[in-house]
């Protein structure tokens, strides 16, 4: 149980940890809106991956072959969905300075925490390599041990987890950044640079 429990941490920390388009979209978006926004939006993350941990265990190396013919049409898709949320960021906080600088105007309500938890949902859905990460492992473990349905569902929940825990930092990131840069030439030069980040991986997930 023990063992299922480090396992399962240490594979949520290792797919969460490192930093990609989707964690800095998720601490941007924190910042351009609330606390709140942001916790849901981790929580959609982590789903996310939760859900990779279910399925790749249950599943295990049949579903990592299943899903290796649209491996190039998934990340097409997702370096899709990222390039869009980066071009309609950018255009977002310009048009939200111009209008703050020319007159008092009613900027784009900002998004709820239900709409930030699904979008940040299915963008970490769109990303095969979780599943097929988590299908290494479980694939990995199987080989040596049959592995009991208890230790399996530990496994998935420390992987939460792990995932939730890392995705609440960095949105409690975002949340502090935000109260620092509330000047509106601040909110500008920060969601430019997301934007820019945002894109440029986005172009080297299709590149590689």
């Amino acid at each position: 149980m023990t063992a299922a429990l480090v396992a399962g941490l240490l594979a949520g920390y290792g797919i969460a940890v490192p930093v990609g388009a989707v964690a800095t979209y998720l601490v941007s978006l924190t910042a351009r809106t609330s606390l709140r926004t942001g916790v849901c939006a981790a929580l959609g993350v982590a789903t996310a991956d939760w859900l990779y941990a279910l399925v790749a265990t249950l599943g295990g190396s049949a579903l990592a072959a299943a899903l290796r013919p649209v491996l190039v049409p998934l990340r097409w898709a997702s370096a899709l969905v990222l390039a869009v949320l980066a071009v309609r960021g950018a255009v977002i906080a310009v048009r939200h300075y111009r209008g703050h600088r020319i007159a008092t105007r009613s900027t784009p309500p900002p998004p709820s925490p239900a709409r930030a938890y699904l979008t940040l949902l299915g963008i970490t859905l769109l990303n095969p390599t979780t599943v097929i990460y988590f299908a290494a492992l479980v694939l990995g473990t199987h080989a040596t041990d049959a592995v009991r349905p208890l230790e399996q569902g530990v496994f998935v929940l420390a992987a939460f987890a792990a995932s939730a825990s890392w995705q609440l930092l960095l949105a409690g990131g975002g949340a502090l950044l935000g109260r620092v840069l509330t000047g509106n030439r601040g909110r500008l030069v920060t969601a430019l640079v997301s934007s820019a980040v945002i894109l440029a991986l986005a172009v080297r997930m299709l590149v590689r």
